[in-house]
């Protein structure tokens, strides 16, 4: 390096303008502080999917006859007795299957203590058994037993299309159970889903081999809030450096980027 580049370089000097100052400062407060969101998102969601867990881990217990709090008994796995209402079984259009796409068969279940009646999930069936005479031979007949998890039908998404009640022979976009209730003509039906373990099918008494596997616990909550915090803070980190560099002005240079007469000696 020569001497001449030496010295430009010893002469720059950090002379910060007010405007940069002020847009910079706006900016490190935005990025930082939804930095500061994410982590707290991140302690609150890791709460919940360990709230979720003990939950899911509770010995089964009775559906109550009434339930007021739906989103208290999400997650709790339970007992139901009574026998499904196989002529009035729904299709839920599913998530691809091991390869294969489908349905989630929602089938009404008459509870033997007089409660009414709730939408259970027995699980997935491919496309090309959507027409129940196709699974005649594996309905359940009969005062039966079954254990499952509860699930809180969410309300749709902003993008999401509409859950019009659809024509015979075709499936709901998703589930809802006043909606479903109406559509099949049934009165007093659970605001909750239930979701029947696996391992039951063929154990249920009077279930012939074939009947529905029930569906795996599943939770979907993603949790990416350190990747968002990480990632705002990345970016408060680089405005913080572009706006150093590029407030370091030559020393014979004023903020407003014209010869400094005090210096230059002019």
């Amino acid at each position: 390096m020569s001497v001449a580049a030496v010295g430009t370089a010893e002469r720059r000097r950090f002379r910060p303008s007010l405007g940069a100052t002020l847009i910079t400062l706006a900016g490190l407060a935005v990025t930082i502080g939804l930095g500061t969101w994410q982590l707290e998102r991140l302690q609150w969601k890791q709460e919940l999917i360990a709230r979720i867990a003990r939950q899911m881990a509770e010995p089964p217990v009775p559906l109550p006859a009434r339930i007021d709090d739906p989103a208290a008994w999400e997650f709790r796995p339970v007992t139901l007795t009574g026998r499904f209402l196989n002529d009035k079984e729904t299709l839920l259009i599913a998530r691809p299957h091991q390869g294969r796409v489908g349905y989630e068969v929602l089938t009404p279940f008459e509870r033997a203590d007089g409660a009414g009646a709730v939408l259970v999930n027995r699980g997935f069936v491919p496309m090309d058994r959507h027409d129940p005479a196709a699974r005649a031979t594996a309905w359940v007949e009969g005062e039966t037993g079954v254990k499952g998890i509860v699930r809180v039908p969410q309300p749709p998404g902003f993008f999401q299309p509409g859950n019009g009640a659809p024509a015979p022979g075709s499936a709901w976009m998703r589930a809802d159970p006043p909606a479903m209730a109406a559509a099949l003509s049934l009165s007093n039906v659970a605001p909750v889903v239930v979701e029947m373990l696996p391992g039951q099918g063929a154990g249920l008494p009077g279930a012939p081999a074939g009947t529905l596997a029930g569906i795996e616990p599943r939770v979907e909550l993603p949790n990416n809030h350190l990747q968002y915090a990480l990632t705002w803070y990345g970016l408060a980190v680089t405005l913080a450096g572009i706006y150093v560099l590029s407030q370091r002005k030559r020393a014979d240079t004023g903020t407003d980027g014209r010869s400094d007469d005090r210096i230059s000696g002019a």
